[in-house]
Order: C-alpha cells, then structure tokens, then sequence
C-alpha cells in the first residue's frame, strides 16, 4: 500500500462530515466495548450470587437466618436474594398484624417479591437497549459517511477533463473506511446482544422460578401459622 493512501493518510485527508462519522462511529465503538465488558462481569456476578443464594437456601437453614444473614451484610441484597428479603420481610410484618388472614400475608409478600423482581429485571437489562441500537444503527451511519465521501469524489471528476482511476480512488478509499469502522462498532454490539439478551432472560426465568417456589413455602408457614 503506498503512503497517499494509507489508512491514516485517508483519515486525515477526509472531508471534514467523513471524518466526523468516523469519530462519532469510534466514540460509539469504544462506549460499546467498554459497556460489553462491564455486562459480562455483571451478568456473571449475578450467576454466581443466584447459585450461592440456591445452595443456601435450599440446605435446610431456617429461613428467619437467612434473613438475618442478609441484612447484617452492609451492602444491599440483591438478584434472588433480593427477591427472597423483600417477600419475607413483607410476610413477617404483615403475619404479626392480629386476625391478617394467610391469604392476604401471602398476596401482600408476593406483590412485594414482584416490586423486587421488577427492579432486578430493569438492572439486568439495562445498557441492552443501547447495544441494540448501536447494531442496527451503525452500518447505516458508516454507509452514510461512504455515500457522501464518493459523492464528493465523483463531484471532483466534474471540474477535469480526463478522469482516471488514481483521481478517484483516494476519495473512493476514504469513503469506504467509514463503512468498515460502521461494521466494526455494529458487529460486536450485535453478537454481544443477543448473547447477553439469552443470559438475562434465563436469570429472570431462574427468579421467576424462585418467587413461585418460596411463595409455596410461605403459603405452608402463613396456614401454619393460622
């Protein structure tokens, strides 16, 4: 490759939109990564508090110590723990309210079990959406930097008399690199997605899972209780 028109030497002899599709796909490419990296460690994290949790759980401790476990922590409980602190403590409180039918217990733990559930979803899915967008959206802002930078080369042919291909090739060349930086960003955002996508929705069926289980266990403990 000779040097007018190396990779470096076409970025900086762009024009000036091309060259701000290409920052603007670079910015994007790195927030991208760097929001890849940081869900891959979320979303394994959440695993192993969800394996970690189920072991506990079901080896038989009562479950007033796990509670109590859980709250001595100084950070908050979260992922199924999370789920499982904020059914019992509803169910504790509402079970020492005098004449509380179990029906009513179980229902107000379960609505509270749901609130927590929700808010573990909304953190297990957040930055998804961005990575969706940066997948569908990036090759078309690539491709739109392309057309315009052929375009403008194609306008250059018009003021001379002789066209040949080492006129256009340079403008042809820097254009195409924004489609390349375009499909750089957009396929690691895609590929990430949908593999992470396919993680939180296995988390949130093993939560789902877990709320229906324990909700089985208050229902034996509020009759019991009764």
């Amino acid at each position: 490759m000779t040097a007018d028109l190396s990779i470096v030497h076409l970025i900086l002899n762009a024009s000036l939109l091309v060259q701000l599709v290409m920052a603007l796909l670079l910015v994007v490419s790195m927030v991208s990564w760097t929001l890849i990296f940081r869900k891959w460690a979320a979303l394994r994290e959440a695993r192993q508090m969800a394996n970690a949790f189920e072991t506990r759980f079901w080896s038989g401790n009562d479950l007033n110590s796990l509670y109590k476990e859980a709250s001595q922590r100084r950070e908050l409980a979260a992922g199924m723990e999370g789920i499982f602190c904020a059914g019992f403590k509803e169910f504790a409180q509402l079970r020492k309210q005098a004449g509380a039918e179990p029906m009513a217990v179980l229902e107000g733990a379960q609505r509270a079990m749901r609130v927590a559930l929700n808010r573990e979803i909304d953190a297990l899915e957040m930055n998804l959406p961005f990575l969706a967008t940066v997948g569908s959206t990036s090759p078309y802002v690539g491709l739109f930097g392309t057309v315009w930078g052929i375009m403008n080369s194609f306008r250059g042919l018009g003021n001379v008399h002789q066209a040949t291909l080492a006129m256009v090739a340079p403008g042809i060349a820097e254009a195409l690199i924004a489609t390349a930086m375009g499909l750089f960003a957009a396929i690691p955002a895609v590929v990430a997605y949908n593999r992470y996508n396919n993680d939180v929705e296995r988390l949130i069926n093993r939560y789902e899972t877990f709320l229906e289980e324990f909700s089985t266990l208050l229902q034996r403990h509020a009759h019991q209780g009764a």
